[in-house]
């Protein structure tokens, strides 16, 4: 096949992914490139918006909130993923079975990460009521349960998800290490050190992304919850860039938040593929 007609033939291919690329252009690229040009700016939502240079910034940097809205964002970060991928990846090794009540269960656990964050925020927010939930003492009045309940709603919805994650990478190790290993005495619990955990290598590091970005951008459950509250204890930096924009109307410095959390998030997802040697793509299987 010449040249000439290798493009025609993958011609149909590219033209498939347009409209991908035009939602992900429009609802993604722009809005961000919208974001970063409003930092520049001072804008209260009405009218045009009127550059300030790096205002905004200097105020970002100068601002005592930052510093603790950002230790409680990266705490948060840290206590969501250590719980999630614990939980998700004992749960998805053991779903990664063959018997069908495994199955059945997986699918109905799965459920939760089908509802809305916002809807699983009232729905807890109703059950930690110090009146008429199920538990009668104000949780979410002190920082620590307030904290916890955070960590445990989010958890709630998106353990499913990663569950399924590590439920997948688990189907795909050999079963012939497991009969090796078997053969050498190897038993369960040294079989889930030494072979399921480095052949799910990969399969974490993915799932830790996902974590990591996800807990970063954290909002209606801290806006139903707690409101940043008690106090400013749990104001994590998306609640404070939604209190500068829509509570105080600055949506110039409310954008050099956002884009301050894209360069975040994109950082430490980065800097997490360097350091896991995910980028290099070597397959776990190889000489098999």
């Amino acid at each position: 096949m010449t040249q000439s007609a290798a493009a025609k033939a993958g011609r149909p291919h590219a033209v498939w992914a347009i409209p991908g690329v035009l939602f992900f252009v429009f609802f993604a690229v722009a809005p961000m490139v919208l974001a970063v040009y409003l930092s520049f700016t001072t804008w209260n939502g009405l009218g045009d918006p009127k550059p300030v240079g790096l205002a905004n910034w200097q105020k970002l940097l100068h601002d005592d909130r930052l510093t603790q809205s950002l230790t409680v964002t990266v705490l948060l970060t840290v206590t969501s993923w250590a719980f999630q991928t614990v939980v998700s990846l004992l749960l998805g090794v053991w779903a990664a079975g063959r018997q069908r009540n495994r199955a059945v269960l997986s699918a109905i656990f799965f459920v939760p990460f089908l509802l809305s964050s916002t809807a699983i925020a009232l729905l807890f927010y109703a059950l930690l009521d110090p009146n008429f939930g199920v538990i009668h003492q104000d949780t979410l009045g002190s920082t620590s349960g307030a904290f916890l309940a955070i960590v445990f709603v989010g958890g709630w919805q998106f353990i499913p998800f990663h569950t399924l994650i590590y439920q997948g990478g688990a189907r795909q190790i050999p079963d012939v290490l497991y009969q090796a290993a078997a053969i050498d005495g190897a038993g369960r619990y040294r079989q889930f050190f030494s072979i399921t955990l480095p052949q799910l290598r990969n399969t974490a590091t993915t799932s830790s992304v996902l974590m990591i970005v996800g807990s970063l951008t954290y909002f209606e459950t801290v806006l139903i919850l707690t409101q940043g509250g008690p106090g400013t204890d749990t104001a994590i930096l998306p609640y404070l860039m939604y209190e500068a924009g829509f509570k105080s109307y600055d949506f110039g410095y409310a954008s050099a938040i956002a884009t301050f959390l894209v360069v975040a998030a994109t950082a430490l997802s980065l800097a997490l593929v360097k350091l896991t040697g995910f980028g290099a793509m070597r397959s776990t299987r190889e000489g098999m």
